[in-house]
């Protein structure tokens, strides 16, 4: 059965016996148009399964009011939560969005970045993938002026914003309070370090070791992929080790609590054995028993900060140049899994 022909503004004009202009404006909420004639638009538009043209619009006024978004994994609170706030302030000012996931490859990411300005998209906001080495496939959006906007896991380029936190503050007193609590062999857990949240991470552990004359061990940085399941296979490591570390920082709550689950189920006592401290405040670190210390930020928060720094450059309200880079607050939050000092 061959297709039914699509509805136009003609059918609904011709049925109203109107002009199409009229359609036209009443189906784009123009203010010329009375709100009972308006109506009689929405309302036969629907019945006859009129579809907008978004395409064909964009096309004249050369926006789709679509922002992209390029995230390393989906399946995670944190990036959950960035979207949540990125959909949220978008949505209030009438754009809608393009997601897709790089599942951490720097190809899908090139290749998403792609459909992206492919689809016309008004701005991009991203979050590297895990070995992403350089921006060259955002080049496209660069040179069109299509603004881009880096979130969390970040590059510098002059023609983006970065919003991040300070991640080497952040990763400096997580460790400095495992000092603390008088663990001297302190282990960290994170992934290749060629982003910047992960290089900064190590140099906030490392700044607090040498602060505090413990010295760095090289065997103490295990690169995982910071899964749950990483998190287990480093405890199978962490139990070889002569002498087994007093302290872990995790680079993330994920691999955090897979390896204190590994541990404990192995008879090692959480803290008086190993503390722990973790990173980004999920839900799990108030499910884990005992509860995990962590670095608290906002995922919500820099996806709404991130869309209305877009919006305001789509706009034209601010400019690329005159902002590079925006940090946000975090905090340590400390719970049972760290508190190593009178712990039996």
């Amino acid at each position: 059965m061959a297709n039914e022909r699509e509805v136009t503004i003609y059918d609904i004009a011709r049925e109203l016996n109107i002009s199409a202009t009229t359609v036209s404006r009443g189906l784009q909420d123009h203010p010329t148009i009375s709100k009972k004639t308006k109506r009689k638009i929405l309302d036969l538009a629907e019945q006859m399964g009129y579809r907008s043209n978004h395409f064909a619009r964009s096309l004249r006024s050369q926006k789709t009011n679509t922002f992209g978004i390029i995230v390393p994994r989906l399946n995670s609170h944190f990036m959950s939560s960035i979207i949540a706030g990125i959909e949220n302030a978008a949505n209030e000012q009438g754009f809608s969005l393009l997601i897709a996931q790089s599942s951490e490859s720097s190809v899908k990411e090139a290749a998403s970045a792609r459909t992206m300005f492919d689809s016309r998209v008004d701005g991009l906001l991203v979050s590297l993938a895990v070995d992403t080495t350089d921006l060259t496939h955002f080049d496209s959006f660069f040179k069109k002026n299509i603004p881009v906007i880096f979130f969390d896991r970040v590059q510098q380029h002059e023609s983006s914003v970065n919003i991040l936190i300070d991640n080497r503050q952040a990763a400096y007193n997580a460790t400095r309070h495992l000092i603390e609590q008088d663990c001297r062999k302190i282990l960290h857990i994170t992934a290749p370090v060629v982003q910047n949240v992960y290089k900064d991470r190590l140099r906030g552990y490392r700044e607090a070791l040498s602060e505090h004359k413990i010295k760095f061990r090289e065997d103490y940085v295990l690169i995982t992929n910071l899964s749950q399941e990483a998190g287990a296979e480093a405890a199978r490591t962490i139990l070889q080790m002569k002498p087994m570390p007093d302290g872990i920082f995790v680079a993330n709550d994920s691999c955090a609590v897979g390896c204190m689950l590994a541990l404990k189920e192995q008879g090692i006592r959480i803290p008086q054995d190993i503390a722990f401290a973790g990173f980004n405040n999920d839900p799990v670190t108030k499910v884990i028993e005992p509860n995990l210390t962590t670095i608290n930020y906002s995922g919500y928060e820099m996806g709404q900060v991130a869309a209305r720094h877009l919006i305001n450059h789509v706009r034209d309200v601010s400019f690329i140049s005159s902002t590079n880079t925006i940090i946000l607050r975090s905090e340590l939050i400390v719970r049972a899994s760290s508190l190593k000092k009178g712990s039996k």
